[in-house]
């Protein structure tokens, strides 16, 4: 079932969907990860059916040409070679909203109740919500504030863990707990990485 399907629920204008697809998948013929496919449909195209939900939809692609069909607004990482965090950092600085939730272009199961849970903790108080499960901070299945951009730019130089970013900041770190009580197999966590990912999570390469 597409965890994607059902009805449009909550809204939440003052959020950017930030999709972070970084390099190519070397492990995967060099496929762009976000051309995967999953029940007929890439996973791109998979999180797009997201979009609804929020004000607005960006792509952060180093090399956007695989995804040009679909005719996104795509920006690439202002600094260079930093992973995720970087990704994190050009789409922390393009949005036009106060909020942005950073997603992976090879994670093909994130729900709309999860991203609900995410957006839910936000407050006043708070300028990055994180699951931390099994020990590990998720940081391209997260929300942060859209004016963390220049001193997370800053603290790119240092290449520090996202653990680490996120102590200089208001971080809420929500338990594992918090994220079975939706996802209880967790698969909003799956990344696509390898060609045992391929089979374990019934995901093919473009043109199969």
């Amino acid at each position: 079932m597409d965890p994607n399907s059902g009805s449009l629920g909550n809204t939440y204008p003052d959020v950017t969907l930030a999709i972070i697809a970084g390099g190519q998948g070397r492990r995967l013929s060099g496929v762009p990860k976000g051309l995967l496919e999953v029940e007929g449909r890439t996973v791109l195209a998979r999180l797009l059916a997201l979009a609804p939900r929020f004000g607005e939809v960006l792509l952060v692609a180093n090399a956007p040409e695989p995804y040009a069909r679909y005719a996104l607004r795509t920006v690439a990482d202002v600094v260079p070679d930093k992973g995720a965090p970087g990704g994190v950092h050009a789409a922390l600085s393009a949005a036009r909203t106060p909020w942005v939730v950073a997603v992976a272009c090879d994670m093909p199961f994130i729900s709309p109740d999860v991203l609900r849970v995410l957006l839910d903790a936000r407050g006043d108080d708070v300028d990055a919500v994180c699951f931390d499960a099994g020990g590990r901070v998720e940081p391209l299945l997260a929300v942060y504030r859209a004016a963390l951009a220049r001193v997370w730019r800053a603290t790119l130089s240092e290449d520090p863990s996202l653990r680490q970013l996120l102590s200089r900041f208001r971080a809420r770190l929500l338990p594992e707990s918090a994220l079975r009580a939706v996802d209880p197999s967790l698969r909003s966590l799956v990344n696509v990485n390898t060609p045992q990912d391929l089979t374990r999570y019934a995901v093919t390469l473009p043109g199969d």
